[in-house]
């Protein structure tokens, strides 16, 4: 997974490592729940969809924009909904410093917890967390009969940082090609939650048709 290739690279240059997490050809991590409307920001908290599923509470600090208009499809819906608590999960799993953190473990399982659990390590390891804002975009959403879905989208990291909890110093990176970010996603429907659940993720900084 690929996400916050900004802050992924602050950390390699200012520690000399090079950092991985969920995947693909520029590790990063996965992305939450849909309850605003198409282009608007989420605001610090958000509450649980129902059931059991876990309260993700952010700081004030963080941000989103997710530009994921509605489909009308209940299923295809439901995907982007789920899809958007798994992020904030990750993100509260880092702001928690907690590489087990309950909540992206709802969302997670097999091979994209475990990519995920390492994700969130390298920041806990490093005790930084994220801060500043966050934009995700062009959504494409296919369910199949089988009770599995795809699910590639856009994010935009160029207001995103890395903050150390150790000096409260923030480290601002200019933005790039690289801040834009494509992910796909595949997923499964589990029954006994009621939720899509993330199987495997990867991402690919510097993607073209993010920068369009």
């Amino acid at each position: 997974m690929n996400r916050r290739t900004a802050f992924l690279t602050t950390l390699a240059v200012t520690t000399a490592l090079t950092l991985t997490a969920c995947g693909s050809e520029d590790t990063d991590t996965p992305a939450k729940s849909s309850d605003k409307a198409a282009g608007s920001t989420a605001p610090s908290s958000s509450a649980p969809a129902s059931d059991d599923r876990p309260a993700i509470e952010l700081p004030a600090d963080l941000s989103y924009t997710f530009d994921w208009p509605k489909t009308g499809d209940k299923e295809k819906d439901a995907v982007l909904a789920d899809s958007e608590q798994s992020i904030k999960a990750v993100d509260l799993a880092i702001v928690n410093q907690n590489a087990l953190d309950k909540a992206y473990l709802y969302y997670y399982e097999g091979e994209a917890a475990a990519t995920t659990e390492t994700f969130v390590q390298n920041y806990v390891d490093h005790k930084a967390v994220i801060t500043g804002s966050y934009r995700f975009y062009a959504p494409e959403v296919n369910v199949d009969k089988d009770g599995t879905a795809s699910l590639s989208y856009c994010e935009n990291q160029g207001k995103a940082y890395v903050k150390y909890l150790e000096t409260g110093k923030i480290e601002k990176t200019e933005v790039t090609d690289k801040s834009y970010v494509i992910y796909h996603t595949l997923l499964k429907w589990d029954e006994g939650k009621g939720v899509w659940m993330i199987q495997k993720i990867v991402s690919q900084s510097g993607s073209e048709k993010c920068r369009s």
